[in-house]
């Protein structure tokens, strides 16, 4: 896993390692049309205790230098009361320090064991630390309600989140910052092998957009021509023969 993350260009320096356990599993099959099931093994992955290990402090010395940190609701539902408490501290001091925040909600009921409640709660600590939102429409509207785009992006900014893009499938994306919002449509209609990571691909090259410089919907452009290219392939993994043609 590590030799792969290298391979990738992923720093593995802060990858904290516990002796004797073993990593969560995952296991992703796709219907004809491309959509994605996943099931997982990580109840006992020792990822969940992340903020809960002796040298968890390793990890809030790594963040500190950083220029963004980006995390989303599968990240929260890892932990323990205990972790996220310390998690958050963590992204509210960098934050201070100038680090920007960027959050996708990525609601997933399994991995919050259906405790609607407990979601929200946990989700509005984080949205009050957020720079920037990514939310997918469709993971709102269960948790949430929100009967559209436009009520996702008012729910959002009541927490004074100043950049909001929500994504909505197939569909184009609403970009809300400065005062001003926008559709950004996508580019062009793909049929998907595998929607593995789609919604993952976006926020990337979202993000790496906006820290180059690109405006929110410039950035939102790019980030639909990403994800239609990786859902065009098996995995989450485009081939890097394919990525160089793009």
């Amino acid at each position: 896993m590590l030799a792969l993350a290298a391979a990738e260009g992923v720093a593995c320096d802060l990858v904290l390692r516990t002796r004797g356990r073993l990593p969560g599993l995952a296991l992703v099959d796709t219907d004809a049309a491309g959509t994605r099931q996943r099931h997982d093994w990580r109840i006992e992955a020792p990822a969940r205790e992340l903020f809960e290990l002796p040298e968890w402090g390793r990890i809030a010395e790594g963040v500190s230098k950083a220029k963004l940190v980006y995390f989303s609701g599968i990240t929260l539902s890892l932990y323990s009361n205990i972790g996220i408490g310390r998690f958050l501290a963590l992204v509210e001091m960098v934050r201070q320090q100038g680090v920007k925040v960027a959050f996708d909600g990525n609601f997933r009921p399994r991995g919050w064991r259906g405790d609607l409640s407990r979601t929200r709660t946990v989700f509005m600590e984080a949205l009050k630390r957020v720079d920037i939102a990514l939310p997918a429409y469709d993971d709102e509207a269960v948790l949430w309600g929100d009967p559209s785009p436009e009520a996702t992006v008012a729910r959002l900014q009541a927490f004074g989140i100043p950049e909001i893009v929500v994504k909505n499938g197939p569909n184009s994306a609403l970009v809300a910052s400065g005062g001003q919002s926008e559709f950004v449509p996508v580019p062009e209609v793909v049929v998907p092998v595998d929607t593995t990571a789609a919604g993952d691909s976006f926020n990337a090259a979202y993000l790496a957009a906006r820290l180059s410089g690109k405006a929110p919907a410039d950035a939102a452009a790019a980030a639909h021509r990403l994800a239609s290219q990786v859902i065009r392939h098996r995995g989450a993994l485009m081939p890097r023969a394919a990525a160089a043609l793009h």
